[in-house]
């Protein structure tokens, strides 16, 4: 027999993919992401965060190798592995692999060792590609079922912002996989630097949003999740890009591919495989919406190098029109080749109604 109970008797809080969800993570604990170059100003926007309510009971992880990730005032010992501090914040100066940290936390959380914590904020070093801590979280079952990826955040110092991008690849690249740019130190550059920074960072990254921080300080809610409403339609009846294909240095590309209608699920799940077994280690970061047929809500899809997040159906869209809307970061992997794969797929997926 190969029908189930839930097949027989369907939940109506169940879809093609599970239980819908309110939120993308779900019950998992959201992780902030602050990278940046050195110098930007991470350690001074994230202090201030902690002490703010929306930065309560906040576990701080600095992805750093040194003897002190951030200063005294933060740690307040560090050859300690974990500080607490007055605001319930937990902070651990990492030393060793972030996956055995993070592993380490959990499992001090449920036997009690140290207080409840609802929320992650990692900063990294001011030399490290983001992209190994997000596949840390995509890789490990354990860890993927306990937190999520909530904001990928990189500061920028406004006074050197293009020249640290054109310098350091390190720095593109941090700038690239943001979900949220912030230009820091205005108060110390010139007049008219904030203006040309932004239209650099946009340049390199159109999808990001932009804020700046006044006298290092950044209001909480910028820690939080990105506001995915209001995603813009399109008219054209196949993946489109909305803005075109953004080349950088380091033969990094961006582009995102748009369908305003449904799309049927299993030939773009057969393309992202295709696409992964061929060049999953050049998929710096997908991630996006599909409006699939027979899906009530949206269904979030992720990728990171050659892996592939279970995907998630939300129990309702955004304002505005249901429209897909996938945003690739490659190396060396083209729109129209993306483009071509989707196509070829589809052309060789059999029509659901022709099989009936």
């Amino acid at each position: 027999m190969t029908d189930t109970v839930l097949d027989l008797f369907p939940s109506s809080a169940s879809g093609q993919f599970g239980r819908r969800q309110k939120r993308e993570r779900g019950t998992r604990i959201p992780v902030t992401v602050v990278t940046g170059f050195l110098g930007a100003g991470k350690t001074t926007l994230v202090k201030r965060f902690l002490t703010t309510p929306e930065g309560a009971n906040t576990a701080v992880i600095v992805n750093e190798y040194g003897e002190a990730g951030i200063d005294d005032a933060l740690l307040r010992d560090s050859s300690d592995r974990i500080a607490l501090l007055g605001n319930g914040c937990i902070c651990c100066n990492v030393r060793t692999d972030l996956q055995v940290t993070l592993h380490r936390l959990v499992a001090d959380r449920e036997r009690g060792a140290i207080p409840h914590f609802s929320r992650i904020v990692i900063e990294t070093s001011g030399l490290a590609d983001p992209s190994p801590i997000l596949t840390t979280f995509a890789t490990d079952r354990a860890l993927g079922g306990e937190f999520f990826i909530e904001t990928v955040m990189t500061v920028v110092a406004t006074q050197s912002a293009a020249q640290t991008i054109e310098e350091f690849a390190e720095a593109r690249r941090q700038v690239m996989l943001a979900d949220r740019i912030v230009l820091s130190k205005g108060d110390i550059a010139d007049e008219d630097a904030a203006m040309p920074a932004s239209r650099h960072l946009h340049k390199l990254n159109p999808r990001a949003e932009i804020v700046t921080a006044e006298n290092g300080v950044l209001e909480p809610r910028y820690f939080l999740a990105v506001d995915h409403d209001g995603l813009p339609g399109s008219a054209a009846a196949r993946f489109t890009a909305d803005t075109g294909e953004i080349e950088h240095t380091d033969d990094v590309r961006s582009f995102t591919l748009v369908e305003p209608g449904p799309i049927e699920w299993e030939p773009f799940a057969r393309a992202m495989e295709t696409l992964i077994a061929m060049r999953g280690p050049d998929l710096l970061r997908v991630k996006g919406f599909l409006n699939v047929a027979g899906c009530r809500g949206p269904v979030v899809v992720q990728f990171v190098q050659h892996l592939a997040h279970p995907p998630v159906e939300l129990t309702a869209w955004p304002e505005g029109e249901r429209t897909c809307r996938v945003v690739f970061i490659t190396r060396g992997v083209s729109e129209s080749q993306v483009k071509q794969l989707l196509a070829a797929v589809r052309g060789l997926v059999p029509n659901p109604v022709s099989r009936s």
